[in-house]
């Protein structure tokens, strides 16, 4: 990390302030997945990627047919606290509806 030693701008009191160069990374990632079940009808679950994951109908339905045919499939990658607020409400909503339709998060 350097640092630079820059002279104040106003009236050139003498005083110096001290400039960091940081690199910022970008957060990690969290996969977001949903998982299939037998009872969950296939029009919530496409509802719920239109709704919750901004996907299109076909981004959506393609998703669907994904959880259905492969067992689970990813929704989208997030920053971690935007995943786990995606799995909280996406859990809430299904349960409201009385679906068992889980979702889940991974690094």
């Amino acid at each position: 990390m350097s640092q630079k030693k820059k002279q104040s701008e106003k009236g050139g009191s003498g005083t110096a302030t001290l400039e960091r160069e940081l690199a910022v990374e970008p957060p990690p990632m969290y996969s977001v997945w949903l998982l299939n079940d037998d009872y969950t009808p296939m029009e919530f679950v496409v509802e719920v990627l239109t709704d919750y994951f901004y996907k299109n109908i076909e981004q959506a339905e393609a998703i669907m047919l994904k959880v259905h045919h492969e067992g689970k499939a990813v929704c989208g990658a997030y920053p971690r606290d935007v995943a786990e607020t995606k799995v909280m409400r996406v859990a809430r909503h299904a349960r409201a509806h009385g679906h068992p339709l889980q979702c889940v998060m991974d690094a």
